[in-house]
Protein backbone atom coordinates (compact mmCIF):
# COMPACT_ATOMS: atom_id res chain seq x y z
CA UNK A 1 0.00 0.00 0.00
CA UNK A 2 2.77 2.27 0.87
CA UNK A 3 4.48 1.56 -2.44
CA UNK A 4 1.30 2.57 -4.25
CA UNK A 5 0.57 5.85 -2.64
CA UNK A 6 4.11 6.50 -3.14
CA UNK A 7 3.93 6.29 -6.86
CA UNK A 8 0.58 8.13 -7.03
CA UNK A 9 2.30 11.10 -5.19
CA UNK A 10 5.52 10.47 -7.49
CA UNK A 11 2.94 10.72 -10.25
CA UNK A 12 0.77 13.56 -9.04
CA UNK A 13 4.43 15.82 -8.92
CA UNK A 14 5.80 14.79 -12.17
CA UNK A 15 2.76 16.29 -13.99
CA UNK A 16 1.14 18.33 -11.71
CA UNK A 17 4.22 20.47 -10.75
CA UNK A 18 5.37 20.85 -14.27
CA UNK A 19 2.25 21.96 -15.66
CA UNK A 20 1.07 23.95 -12.95
CA UNK A 21 4.23 25.81 -13.24
CA UNK A 22 3.36 25.77 -17.20
CA UNK A 23 0.24 27.47 -16.75
CA UNK A 24 1.50 30.11 -13.92
CA UNK A 25 3.75 31.38 -17.28
CA UNK A 26 1.12 31.41 -19.36
CA UNK A 27 -1.19 33.04 -16.85
CA UNK A 28 2.12 35.31 -17.09
CA UNK A 29 1.66 36.77 -20.20
CA UNK A 30 -1.79 38.73 -19.11
CA UNK A 31 -0.22 39.83 -16.37
CA UNK A 32 3.00 41.38 -18.04
CA UNK A 33 0.20 42.59 -20.52
CA UNK A 34 -2.14 44.55 -17.86
CA UNK A 35 0.74 45.44 -15.35
CA UNK A 36 2.82 47.37 -18.07
CA UNK A 37 -0.48 48.71 -19.86
CA UNK A 38 -2.05 49.56 -16.33
CA UNK A 39 0.60 52.31 -16.15
CA UNK A 40 -1.16 53.90 -19.02
CA UNK A 41 -4.28 54.48 -17.76
CA UNK A 42 -7.60 52.36 -17.55
CA UNK A 43 -9.45 52.89 -21.20
CA UNK A 44 -5.94 51.00 -21.75
CA UNK A 45 -6.78 47.98 -19.27
CA UNK A 46 -10.23 47.75 -20.63
CA UNK A 47 -8.77 47.37 -24.02
CA UNK A 48 -6.49 44.52 -23.61
CA UNK A 49 -9.79 42.95 -21.24
CA UNK A 50 -12.37 43.35 -23.78
CA UNK A 51 -9.91 42.04 -26.59
CA UNK A 52 -8.77 39.11 -24.66
CA UNK A 53 -12.16 38.16 -23.88
CA UNK A 54 -12.98 37.49 -27.18
CA UNK A 55 -9.73 35.89 -27.79
CA UNK A 56 -10.46 33.68 -24.88
CA UNK A 57 -13.21 31.91 -26.94
CA UNK A 58 -10.53 30.54 -28.75
CA UNK A 59 -8.56 29.40 -26.21
CA UNK A 60 -11.55 27.35 -24.48
CA UNK A 61 -12.60 26.08 -28.13
CA UNK A 62 -8.85 24.89 -28.70
CA UNK A 63 -8.55 23.82 -24.88
CA UNK A 64 -11.39 21.26 -25.15
CA UNK A 65 -10.11 19.64 -28.32
CA UNK A 66 -6.33 19.11 -26.37
CA UNK A 67 -8.59 17.60 -23.53
CA UNK A 68 -10.47 15.15 -26.12
CA UNK A 69 -7.17 14.81 -27.23
CA UNK A 70 -5.76 13.75 -23.46
CA UNK A 71 -8.55 11.40 -22.99
CA UNK A 72 -7.61 9.60 -25.71
CA UNK A 73 -4.07 9.32 -25.12
CA UNK A 74 -3.87 8.57 -21.68
CA UNK A 75 -6.31 5.39 -22.11
CA UNK A 76 -4.30 4.44 -25.09
CA UNK A 77 -1.48 4.94 -23.40
CA UNK A 78 -2.88 2.79 -20.59
CA UNK A 79 -3.44 0.18 -22.96
CA UNK A 80 -0.14 0.41 -25.43
CA UNK A 81 -2.17 0.88 -28.29
CA UNK A 82 0.60 3.00 -30.04
CA UNK A 83 -1.70 2.92 -33.04
CA UNK A 84 -4.53 4.47 -32.25
CA UNK A 85 -2.04 7.15 -30.18
CA UNK A 86 -0.54 8.31 -33.15
CA UNK A 87 -3.92 8.37 -34.94
CA UNK A 88 -5.60 10.65 -31.81
CA UNK A 89 -2.23 12.75 -32.03
CA UNK A 90 -2.99 13.89 -35.83
CA UNK A 91 -6.89 14.21 -35.79
CA UNK A 92 -6.43 16.75 -32.90
CA UNK A 93 -4.12 18.31 -34.21
CA UNK A 94 -5.89 18.79 -37.47
CA UNK A 95 -8.61 19.79 -35.59
CA UNK A 96 -6.54 22.85 -33.97
CA UNK A 97 -5.09 23.62 -36.72
CA UNK A 98 -8.56 24.27 -38.87
CA UNK A 99 -9.73 26.10 -35.59
CA UNK A 100 -7.06 28.66 -35.47
CA UNK A 101 -7.83 29.28 -39.36
CA UNK A 102 -11.26 30.44 -38.65
CA UNK A 103 -11.02 32.60 -35.89
CA UNK A 104 -7.68 34.45 -36.77
CA UNK A 105 -9.71 34.96 -39.99
CA UNK A 106 -12.94 36.24 -37.92
CA UNK A 107 -10.55 38.30 -36.10
CA UNK A 108 -8.42 39.66 -39.12
CA UNK A 109 -11.40 40.75 -40.79
CA UNK A 110 -14.28 42.07 -37.89
CA UNK A 111 -12.13 43.00 -34.73
CA UNK A 112 -13.63 46.34 -34.95
CA UNK A 113 -17.33 44.98 -35.20
CA UNK A 114 -16.94 42.38 -32.73
CA UNK A 115 -15.36 44.93 -30.23
CA UNK A 116 -18.76 47.98 -30.61
CA UNK A 117 -20.20 44.99 -29.25
CA UNK A 118 -18.70 44.86 -26.30
CA UNK A 119 -18.04 48.42 -25.37
CA UNK A 120 -19.31 52.27 -27.08
CA UNK A 121 -17.11 53.50 -25.35
CA UNK A 122 -15.30 55.59 -28.17
CA UNK A 123 -11.81 55.40 -26.87
CA UNK A 124 -11.92 51.37 -25.79
CA UNK A 125 -13.69 49.89 -28.40
CA UNK A 126 -10.61 50.80 -31.22
CA UNK A 127 -7.88 49.91 -28.38
CA UNK A 128 -9.74 46.90 -27.59
CA UNK A 129 -9.83 46.07 -31.47
CA UNK A 130 -6.37 46.75 -32.48
CA UNK A 131 -5.06 44.61 -29.48
CA UNK A 132 -7.27 41.84 -30.87
CA UNK A 133 -6.31 42.49 -34.24
CA UNK A 134 -2.65 41.30 -33.61
CA UNK A 135 -2.83 38.91 -31.05
CA UNK A 136 -4.85 36.49 -33.07
CA UNK A 137 -1.55 36.00 -34.75
CA UNK A 138 -0.61 33.78 -32.15
CA UNK A 139 -3.62 31.04 -32.68
CA UNK A 140 -1.55 29.37 -35.05
CA UNK A 141 1.54 28.52 -32.56
CA UNK A 142 -1.15 28.14 -29.64
CA UNK A 143 -2.33 25.42 -31.96
CA UNK A 144 0.66 23.48 -32.18
CA UNK A 145 1.89 24.06 -28.35
CA UNK A 146 -1.35 22.92 -27.21
CA UNK A 147 -1.18 19.16 -28.68
CA UNK A 148 2.22 18.44 -28.78
CA UNK A 149 2.01 18.95 -24.71
CA UNK A 150 -0.73 16.82 -24.37
CA UNK A 151 1.17 14.43 -26.08
CA UNK A 152 4.55 15.09 -24.36
CA UNK A 153 2.70 15.13 -21.24
CA UNK A 154 0.99 11.72 -21.60
CA UNK A 155 5.01 10.34 -22.55
CA UNK A 156 6.31 11.28 -19.10
CA UNK A 157 7.89 14.17 -20.59
CA UNK A 158 5.72 17.07 -18.93
CA UNK A 159 9.22 19.41 -18.22
CA UNK A 160 9.90 20.10 -22.19
CA UNK A 161 6.28 22.06 -22.60
CA UNK A 162 7.62 23.81 -19.28
CA UNK A 163 10.93 24.92 -20.56
CA UNK A 164 9.07 26.52 -24.15
CA UNK A 165 6.93 27.94 -21.59
CA UNK A 166 10.23 29.90 -20.03
CA UNK A 167 11.65 31.13 -23.04
CA UNK A 168 8.09 32.42 -24.24
CA UNK A 169 7.81 34.79 -20.58
CA UNK A 170 11.35 36.30 -20.80
CA UNK A 171 10.72 37.14 -24.43
CA UNK A 172 7.15 38.51 -23.29
CA UNK A 173 8.38 40.21 -20.79
CA UNK A 174 11.37 41.66 -22.46
CA UNK A 175 9.28 42.56 -25.68
CA UNK A 176 6.77 44.06 -23.35
CA UNK A 177 8.95 46.75 -22.08
CA UNK A 178 10.25 47.34 -25.57
CA UNK A 179 7.61 47.81 -27.62
CA UNK A 180 5.07 49.47 -24.93
CA UNK A 181 6.98 52.45 -24.03
CA UNK A 182 9.32 52.59 -27.02
CA UNK A 183 12.53 51.44 -25.92
CA UNK A 184 15.85 51.30 -27.23
CA UNK A 185 14.67 53.47 -30.72
CA UNK A 186 11.50 51.40 -30.87
CA UNK A 187 8.70 53.52 -30.96
CA UNK A 188 6.17 53.35 -28.32
CA UNK A 189 3.07 51.10 -29.92
CA UNK A 190 1.34 50.86 -26.75
CA UNK A 191 -1.96 48.07 -26.51
CA UNK A 192 -0.79 46.72 -30.03
CA UNK A 193 2.62 46.61 -28.84
CA UNK A 194 1.77 44.13 -25.90
CA UNK A 195 -0.26 42.06 -28.18
CA UNK A 196 2.94 41.68 -30.87
CA UNK A 197 5.15 40.54 -27.58
CA UNK A 198 2.43 37.74 -27.51
CA UNK A 199 2.78 36.82 -30.96
CA UNK A 200 5.85 36.76 -31.08
CA UNK A 201 6.95 35.11 -27.50
CA UNK A 202 4.44 32.25 -28.69
CA UNK A 203 5.84 31.24 -31.86
CA UNK A 204 9.13 31.03 -29.93
CA UNK A 205 7.48 28.62 -27.72
CA UNK A 206 6.12 27.03 -30.29
CA UNK A 207 9.32 26.11 -32.56
CA UNK A 208 10.70 24.24 -28.94
CA UNK A 209 8.47 22.76 -27.94
CA UNK A 210 8.20 20.71 -31.81
CA UNK A 211 12.14 20.33 -31.08
CA UNK A 212 11.14 18.93 -27.89
CA UNK A 213 8.56 16.49 -28.89
CA UNK A 214 10.25 15.61 -32.23
CA UNK A 215 13.39 14.91 -29.56
CA UNK A 216 11.15 12.99 -27.49
CA UNK A 217 10.01 10.70 -30.38
CA UNK A 218 12.62 9.59 -31.13
CA UNK A 219 14.27 8.74 -27.79
CA UNK A 220 11.00 7.00 -26.99
CA UNK A 221 10.70 5.47 -30.22
CA UNK A 222 7.24 6.55 -30.62
CA UNK A 223 5.52 6.13 -34.16
CA UNK A 224 3.71 9.90 -35.31
CA UNK A 225 3.67 8.67 -38.79
CA UNK A 226 0.39 10.80 -40.54
CA UNK A 227 -2.49 9.26 -39.97
CA UNK A 228 -5.92 10.63 -39.23
CA UNK A 229 -8.16 7.72 -40.31
CA UNK A 230 -10.51 6.31 -37.51
CA UNK A 231 -12.46 3.03 -37.71
CA UNK A 232 -15.97 3.66 -38.05
CA UNK A 233 -16.45 2.44 -34.15
CA UNK A 234 -13.25 4.16 -33.07
CA UNK A 235 -14.25 7.64 -34.85
CA UNK A 236 -18.05 7.17 -33.23
CA UNK A 237 -16.16 6.74 -29.58
CA UNK A 238 -14.09 10.41 -30.38
CA UNK A 239 -16.98 12.07 -31.69
CA UNK A 240 -19.16 11.39 -28.55
CA UNK A 241 -15.91 12.52 -26.56
CA UNK A 242 -15.14 15.35 -28.14
CA UNK A 243 -18.57 16.75 -29.55
CA UNK A 244 -19.89 17.22 -25.85
CA UNK A 245 -17.05 18.90 -24.88
CA UNK A 246 -16.64 21.44 -27.31
CA UNK A 247 -20.60 21.99 -27.39
CA UNK A 248 -20.49 22.76 -23.25
CA UNK A 249 -16.50 24.74 -23.55
CA UNK A 250 -18.18 26.74 -26.55
CA UNK A 251 -20.85 28.23 -24.62
CA UNK A 252 -19.34 28.15 -21.61
CA UNK A 253 -17.23 30.56 -22.91
CA UNK A 254 -20.11 32.32 -24.59
CA UNK A 255 -21.02 32.79 -21.62
CA UNK A 256 -18.11 34.04 -20.45
CA UNK A 257 -18.23 36.82 -23.02
CA UNK A 258 -22.01 37.64 -22.12
CA UNK A 259 -19.90 38.90 -18.61
CA UNK A 260 -17.62 40.38 -20.42
CA UNK A 261 -20.50 42.63 -22.78
CA UNK A 262 -22.05 43.28 -19.26
CA UNK A 263 -18.90 44.35 -17.61
CA UNK A 264 -18.06 46.81 -20.36
CA UNK A 265 -21.77 48.53 -20.64
CA UNK A 266 -21.38 48.90 -16.83
CA UNK A 267 -18.53 51.68 -17.54
CA UNK A 268 -15.37 51.76 -18.41
CA UNK A 269 -13.89 52.11 -14.57
CA UNK A 270 -15.87 48.62 -13.76
CA UNK A 271 -14.57 46.97 -16.87
CA UNK A 272 -10.76 48.03 -15.96
CA UNK A 273 -11.65 46.69 -12.51
CA UNK A 274 -13.35 43.31 -13.74
CA UNK A 275 -9.95 43.48 -15.90
CA UNK A 276 -7.29 44.20 -13.05
CA UNK A 277 -8.46 40.96 -11.38
CA UNK A 278 -8.00 38.97 -14.40
CA UNK A 279 -4.69 37.65 -14.29
CA UNK A 280 -4.81 37.11 -10.55
CA UNK A 281 -8.17 35.01 -11.17
CA UNK A 282 -5.58 33.32 -13.99
CA UNK A 283 -2.89 32.45 -11.56
CA UNK A 284 -4.52 31.21 -8.92
CA UNK A 285 -6.67 28.19 -11.25
CA UNK A 286 -3.42 28.01 -13.05
CA UNK A 287 -1.46 27.18 -9.77
CA UNK A 288 -3.89 24.33 -9.37
CA UNK A 289 -4.57 23.29 -13.22
CA UNK A 290 -1.68 20.29 -12.79
CA UNK A 291 -4.22 18.76 -10.29
CA UNK A 292 -7.25 18.92 -13.06
CA UNK A 293 -4.37 17.57 -15.57
CA UNK A 294 -2.85 15.05 -13.40
CA UNK A 295 -6.29 13.89 -12.60
CA UNK A 296 -7.33 13.52 -16.04
CA UNK A 297 -3.90 10.99 -17.26
CA UNK A 298 -3.44 9.57 -14.14
CA UNK A 299 -7.48 8.24 -14.02
CA UNK A 300 -7.38 8.17 -17.38
CA UNK A 301 -4.49 5.59 -17.07
CA UNK A 302 -6.35 3.43 -14.48
CA UNK A 303 -9.39 3.65 -16.14
CA UNK A 304 -7.30 2.23 -19.55
CA UNK A 305 -6.02 -1.04 -17.45
CA UNK A 306 -9.96 -1.78 -15.69
CA UNK A 307 -9.13 -0.39 -12.67
CA UNK A 308 -11.90 0.89 -11.25
CA UNK A 309 -11.67 1.52 -7.94
CA UNK A 310 -7.87 2.28 -7.91
CA UNK A 311 -9.05 4.88 -10.59
CA UNK A 312 -12.16 5.92 -7.61
CA UNK A 313 -9.74 6.39 -4.55
CA UNK A 314 -7.36 7.95 -6.79
CA UNK A 315 -10.01 10.98 -7.75
CA UNK A 316 -11.01 11.55 -4.26
CA UNK A 317 -7.32 12.29 -3.48
CA UNK A 318 -7.03 14.94 -5.93
CA UNK A 319 -10.04 16.58 -4.72
CA UNK A 320 -8.67 16.51 -1.60
CA UNK A 321 -5.48 18.03 -2.43
CA UNK A 322 -7.57 20.61 -4.61
CA UNK A 323 -9.90 21.88 -1.82
CA UNK A 324 -6.37 22.73 0.63
CA UNK A 325 -4.24 24.05 -2.34
CA UNK A 326 -7.65 26.52 -3.31
CA UNK A 327 -8.16 27.46 0.53
CA UNK A 328 -4.46 27.96 0.74
CA UNK A 329 -4.32 30.74 -2.09
CA UNK A 330 -7.69 31.98 -1.21
CA UNK A 331 -6.02 33.35 2.63
CA UNK A 332 -3.42 34.50 0.64
CA UNK A 333 -5.39 36.46 -1.96
CA UNK A 334 -7.52 38.17 0.86
CA UNK A 335 -4.25 39.33 2.88
CA UNK A 336 -2.19 41.16 -0.14
CA UNK A 337 -4.90 41.81 -2.99
CA UNK A 338 -4.57 45.27 -2.38
CA UNK A 339 -0.55 45.44 -2.94
CA UNK A 340 -1.70 43.60 -6.18
CA UNK A 341 -3.89 46.94 -7.27
CA UNK A 342 -1.71 49.41 -6.24
CA UNK A 343 0.44 48.26 -8.86
CA UNK A 344 -1.99 49.84 -11.31
CA UNK A 345 -1.92 53.86 -12.10
CA UNK A 346 -5.37 54.25 -12.23
CA UNK A 347 -8.12 56.50 -9.70
CA UNK A 348 -8.29 54.65 -6.14
CA UNK A 349 -11.97 53.94 -6.82
CA UNK A 350 -10.77 51.51 -9.49
CA UNK A 351 -8.20 49.53 -6.95
CA UNK A 352 -11.13 49.63 -4.24
CA UNK A 353 -13.61 48.00 -6.43
CA UNK A 354 -11.14 45.56 -7.52
CA UNK A 355 -9.59 44.43 -4.48
CA UNK A 356 -13.24 43.90 -3.62
CA UNK A 357 -14.03 41.54 -6.88
CA UNK A 358 -10.30 39.42 -5.89
CA UNK A 359 -12.18 39.22 -2.18
CA UNK A 360 -15.25 37.63 -3.61
CA UNK A 361 -13.20 35.21 -6.02
CA UNK A 362 -11.36 34.31 -3.30
CA UNK A 363 -14.79 33.05 -1.72
CA UNK A 364 -15.72 31.37 -4.71
CA UNK A 365 -12.36 29.66 -5.62
CA UNK A 366 -13.19 26.44 -3.60
CA UNK A 367 -15.57 25.20 -5.25
CA UNK A 368 -14.35 26.66 -8.51
CA UNK A 369 -11.19 24.53 -8.19
CA UNK A 370 -13.18 21.61 -7.33
CA UNK A 371 -15.78 22.29 -10.40
CA UNK A 372 -11.86 22.35 -12.53
CA UNK A 373 -10.34 18.85 -11.11
CA UNK A 374 -13.77 16.97 -11.05
CA UNK A 375 -15.45 18.38 -14.92
CA UNK A 376 -11.63 18.97 -16.25
CA UNK A 377 -10.07 15.85 -15.29
CA UNK A 378 -12.00 13.05 -13.39
CA UNK A 379 -15.26 12.90 -15.02
CA UNK A 380 -13.45 13.63 -18.28
CA UNK A 381 -11.14 11.05 -17.65
CA UNK A 382 -13.68 8.23 -18.60
CA UNK A 383 -14.59 9.73 -21.74
CA UNK A 384 -18.17 10.71 -20.68
CA UNK A 385 -18.01 14.44 -21.40
CA UNK A 386 -21.65 14.51 -22.05
CA UNK A 387 -22.23 15.10 -18.31
CA UNK A 388 -19.80 17.70 -17.96
CA UNK A 389 -21.74 19.34 -21.04
CA UNK A 390 -24.70 19.75 -18.83
CA UNK A 391 -23.14 20.55 -15.85
CA UNK A 392 -21.55 23.70 -17.94
CA UNK A 393 -24.72 24.36 -19.72
CA UNK A 394 -27.28 23.98 -16.34
CA UNK A 395 -24.54 26.65 -14.70
CA UNK A 396 -23.67 28.63 -16.94
CA UNK A 397 -26.67 29.63 -18.85
CA UNK A 398 -29.19 28.25 -16.03
CA UNK A 399 -28.08 30.61 -13.01
CA UNK A 400 -24.76 32.73 -13.80
CA UNK A 401 -26.14 34.45 -17.08
CA UNK A 402 -29.65 35.27 -16.06
CA UNK A 403 -28.80 36.17 -12.78
CA UNK A 404 -25.84 38.56 -14.59
CA UNK A 405 -28.07 40.42 -16.73
CA UNK A 406 -30.86 41.06 -14.02
CA UNK A 407 -28.51 42.36 -11.75
CA UNK A 408 -26.36 44.38 -14.16
CA UNK A 409 -29.44 45.93 -16.56
CA UNK A 410 -32.69 45.59 -14.29
CA UNK A 411 -31.69 46.00 -11.10
CA UNK A 412 -28.98 48.13 -11.91
CA UNK A 413 -26.16 47.06 -8.90
CA UNK A 414 -22.37 48.21 -8.50
CA UNK A 415 -19.99 45.24 -10.37
CA UNK A 416 -19.10 43.57 -6.90
CA UNK A 417 -22.46 42.20 -6.72
CA UNK A 418 -22.80 41.72 -10.03
CA UNK A 419 -20.05 39.56 -9.77
CA UNK A 420 -20.62 37.98 -6.29
CA UNK A 421 -24.69 36.99 -7.87
CA UNK A 422 -23.23 35.21 -11.22
CA UNK A 423 -20.80 33.44 -9.78
CA UNK A 424 -23.19 31.38 -7.77
CA UNK A 425 -23.20 28.94 -10.46
CA UNK A 426 -20.10 27.37 -9.02
CA UNK A 427 -21.84 26.42 -6.10
CA UNK A 428 -24.52 24.29 -8.66
CA UNK A 429 -21.85 22.72 -10.62
CA UNK A 430 -20.16 21.73 -7.42
CA UNK A 431 -23.38 19.82 -6.39
CA UNK A 432 -23.96 18.69 -9.65
CA UNK A 433 -20.60 17.88 -10.38
CA UNK A 434 -20.02 15.81 -6.81
CA UNK A 435 -23.55 13.91 -7.22
CA UNK A 436 -22.29 12.42 -10.64
CA UNK A 437 -18.79 11.70 -9.04
CA UNK A 438 -20.71 9.53 -6.67
CA UNK A 439 -22.28 7.53 -9.06
CA UNK A 440 -19.51 6.14 -10.29
CA UNK A 441 -21.43 5.94 -13.81
CA UNK A 442 -18.68 8.01 -15.11
CA UNK A 443 -16.15 5.28 -14.78
CA UNK A 444 -15.49 3.83 -18.66
CA UNK A 445 -12.89 2.27 -20.67
CA UNK A 446 -12.76 3.23 -23.89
Amino acid sequence: MEKRETAFYQGVVQIALLVTLQSLLQSSFSVMDQVMIGQLGSEKIAGIGLGGKFASIYSVVLGAIAGAAGVMMAQYLGQKNQKDLQKSFWINLLGSLCLALLFTTVCLLFSREIMQIYTKDTETSPLAAEYLQTYCLSFFPMALISISAVLLRCIGAAVYPLLASILAVFINTGLNYILIFGKYGVPALGVKGAAWASVISQWAACVMTLLFLIRERRKQAISLKFDWKLETEKRRVYFQILAPILFCEFFWSMGENVYGILYGNLGTQSCAAMTMTGPIQALMMGALSGLSQAAGILVGKSLGKGAYEKAYEESKKFMGLGFIGSLLFSILLVCFGTYYVEFYQVPQEVQRMSYQILVVFALISPAKVQNMILGGGIIRSGGMTKYVMWIDIIGTWGVGVPLGLLAGFVWKLPILWVYFLLSLEELLRWGISLWIFQTKRWMKRL
